[in-house]
């Protein structure tokens, strides 16, 4: 596997890709669905996710990561910054991925957004210093 992570690298091809030239078009074609449940711009999709705003590159990183059918995934504050039509697409993005059995590990400071997805919860302040003392 190889991942084009270079600033000339655009949007729809900064995913993962198999080596196979056969398995292009399945990942394009599920990097475009990502990228337009995503909302980013299908102008956008040439051009290197560097020119990006700080809200799009965030959605381009998430398309990344639910674009391939990974067994675990870790979310860190993956709502954070977003409009509400993002956010709920994201929701749905890993409602979908727990329904299809994967391990999620996530911090969610959005505490909606954890009453909605979490199945548990750890609170983590318990684990400060000023608590360990």
């Amino acid at each position: 596997m190889r991942c084009r992570t270079a600033g000339t690298a655009s949007a729809a091809r900064n995913t993962p890709q198999g080596s196979s030239a056969t398995a292009e078009a399945p990942a394009r074609a599920r990097a475009a669905s990502l990228l337009g449940r995503l909302n980013v711009p299908e102008r956008l999709w040439g051009l290197s996710p560097t020119t990006f705003s700080g809200g799009e590159q965030q959605r381009v990183n998430i398309a990344r990561g639910f674009v391939h059918p990974y067994p675990a995934l870790l979310l860190d504050e993956p709502t954070a910054s977003l409009d509400p039509a993002n956010r709920a697409v994201v929701l749905d993005l890993i409602r979908e991925a727990k329904a299809r059995g994967c391990a999620i590990i996530g911090i969610f400071h959005d505490a909606a957004a954890r009453d909605e997805i979490c199945d548990r919860e750890i609170d983590m302040t318990a684990f400060s210093p000023e608590r360990a003392q």
